[in-house]
């Protein structure tokens, strides 16, 4: 059984950086993709960024582009999520999520595991 666990988040002020982290386990992690996405109240969740495992290639949402950087620690099973530069947008719950894909999907649908999320709020 694959268990997700996300942590990092909390209360910070537009422009703050914050770094979440997930650490993984239950299964090899040696392929396949890691990805966040958040969701924010009264909103669909929405893919945020992601990396794969083997070779580091990663993907963005075109709102985090520049700001946030995902990376990820193939010997220990987690990745981080470094947020630099945040505003009140970017509110939400954070997850993390695995798939097995070859490539990065965007779809929340291809992801079968999920973390219980860790909160953001951006608020001055």
């Amino acid at each position: 059984q694959v268990q997700l666990v996300e942590s990092g988040g909390g209360l910070v002020q537009p422009g703050d950086s914050l770094r979440l982290s997930c650490a993984a386990s239950g299964r090899t992690f040696s392929s396949g993709t890691m990805s966040w996405f958040r969701q924010a109240p009264g909103k669909e969740r929405e893919f945020v960024a992601g990396v794969t495992w083997r070779g580091g290639l990663t993907s963005y949402a075109d709102s985090v582009k520049g700001r946030f950087t995902i990376s990820r620690d193939t010997a220990k099973n987690t990745s981080d999520l470094q947020m630099n530069s945040l505003n009140p947008a970017d509110t939400a719950v954070y997850y993390c999520a695995p798939s097995t894909c070859a490539s990065i999907p965007t779809n929340g649908i291809r992801y079968n595991y999920w973390g219980q999320g860790t909160q953001v709020t951006v608020s001055s």
